[in-house]
C-alpha cells in the first residue's frame, strides 16, 4: 500500500475536499448553462425539468414530497409543479392518504418532454472523454455521496 491508498489527515481530506467543492461548482455551473441551451428546443427550465425527472423515477407524489426530496423549498417546487400543469406536463389527482396535498402525476405529454430532454443528455453524457472505468465512476459516486451525508444533517427544504 502506497501513501496514495491511506487515509488523508481531517487537514488534508479538508483541503482535498474543497478542490472537488471547486470542480464541482464549475461543472454545474456549466451544465446549468448546457441544459438552460436545451430548454430553447423543448421548452423546460431547469427547475421543471427537476420535476419531471423525480416525477419519470419515482411516480406520483405530492409537493412536500418532492421538495424533501430534491432538498428544495415546498414554495420553489409549487411554482415549478405550477409551470409544468400550465404546460399540460403534469396534473393533480386525488391523494387517498390526505384531502388537502394533491398527489402530483406526470402526464403523457410530460413523459413525451422528459424522454426528450433525457436522451439529448444522455447524448452529451457519451461525449466525456477520458477512457473513465466503471471503478472510477464508483469512487466518484462514492466519495460524493459521502460528501453529501455530512449536508444532510440538519437541513430542512420544508
Amino acid at each position: 500500500m502506497d501513501d496514495s491508498d491511506k487515509p488523508l489527515s481531517p487537514d488534508d481530506l479538508g483541503h482535498r475536499i474543497s478542490e472537488v467543492f471547486d470542480l464541482i461548482g464549475a461543472l454545474y455551473r456549466r451544465g446549468l448553462r448546457k441544459l438552460e441551451q436545451g430548454e430553447e428546443a423543448e421548452g423546460v427550465s431547469v427547475g421543471v425539468r427537476s420535476v419531471l425527472v423525480v416525477l419519470h423515477r419515482y411516480g406520483p407524489m405530492t409537493v412536500p414530497q418532492m421538495g424533501r426530496l430534491m432538498t428544495l423549498s415546498r414554495q420553489f417546487v409549487q411554482r415549478m409543479v405550477n409551470e409544468a400543469a400550465a404546460e399540460g406536463w403534469v396534473e393533480a389527482t386525488p391523494n387517498p392518504a390526505h384531502q388537502r396535498s394533491s398527489l402530483i402525476r406526470i402526464t403523457d405529454e410530460g413523459e413525451a418532454v422528459i424522454t426528450a430532454v433525457l436522451a439529448r443528455e444522455h447524448a452529451l453524457n457519451q461525449q466525456v472523454g477520458g477512457d473513465l472505468t466503471d471503478a472510477e465512476l464508483r469512487a466518484c459516486t462514492h466519495v460524493l455521496k459521502q460528501m453529501l451525508k455530512t449536508f444532510d444533517h440538519g437541513t430542512d427544504a420544508d
